[in-house]
């Protein structure tokens, strides 16, 4: 059996991936002085509401991919882990960014997923929950989609090996679909350029992952 290479300390991967997201967010704060801007959204807007929400949707990911990059050598989980984790880091440092230029508070005017549970821009109308024939919807401070529950990132926080490899993917595969679904609602609500453009490269690269998630699943099954 080939050798592992030693891994990072935890300390050594939140630096970097940390390093990444601060890079992201002055990227584009310089970046926004040179293109033409959209309106600004409104504090109960969905394009708030998504990055508030997306952010913590986004850091729960990277605590998981920073548990099983503690709990494995296998090269291709720890490397699936490691580009989440920077990836949605980085995205999360945007939104952050994003509320800083328009001039909103970080903390929410109204429950969580409320922009979720609004009209889509075709005019479809949203307060029952689930989704509808013209779009995704959510009830408010109901549990983000994919989420992953308090005693499901314990359970993780226990495994090794094989066992921690097949609970992270079950658990990041469903995050995923979850991500999918919030980035599409978005879609739905907003013509805000900025967010649109992350928003359709989330739901691009998370449907991919989720495809190679399956795999890695599969082969470890």
């Amino acid at each position: 059996m080939a050798q592992r290479e030693p891994r990072l300390s935890t300390r050594a991967l939140v630096a970097i991936i940390l390093g990444g997201a601060l890079l992201a967010a002055l990227a584009f704060g310089i970046g926004r002085l040179s293109v033409p801007t959209a309106s600004t959204p409104s504090n109960t807007s969905a394009e708030a509401g998504f990055s508030r929400d997306m952010q913590e949707h986004h850091n729960q990911a990277v605590r998981m991919s920073m548990i099983v990059l503690q709990a494995t050598d296998d090269r291709e989980i720890t490397t699936l882990a490691y580009d989440i984790a920077t990836a949605q880091q980085q995205q999360a440092g945007q939104m952050f960014g994003w509320l800083e230029v328009w001039g909103l508070p970080h903390a929410p005017p109204e429950p969580s997923m409320t922009w979720m549970s609004r009209p889509t821009l075709d005019g479809g109308d949203h307060d029952h929950g689930g989704e509808g024939e013209s779009g995704h919807n959510h009830t408010p401070g109901e549990p983000m989609p994919g989420l992953a529950t308090a005693e499901q990132m314990a359970k993780l926080e226990t495994l090794e090996g094989l066992e921690a490899e097949v609970y992270f993917l079950e658990l990041m595969i469903e995050h995923h679909i979850g991500g999918v679904e919030m980035a599409e609602a978005v879609l739905e609500r907003s013509t805000n350029p900025v967010v649109t453009k992350l928003a359709k490269g989330m739901v691009t690269v998370q449907d991919k992952e989720i495809v190679f998630m399956n795999e890695l699943l599969e082969a470890r099954r």
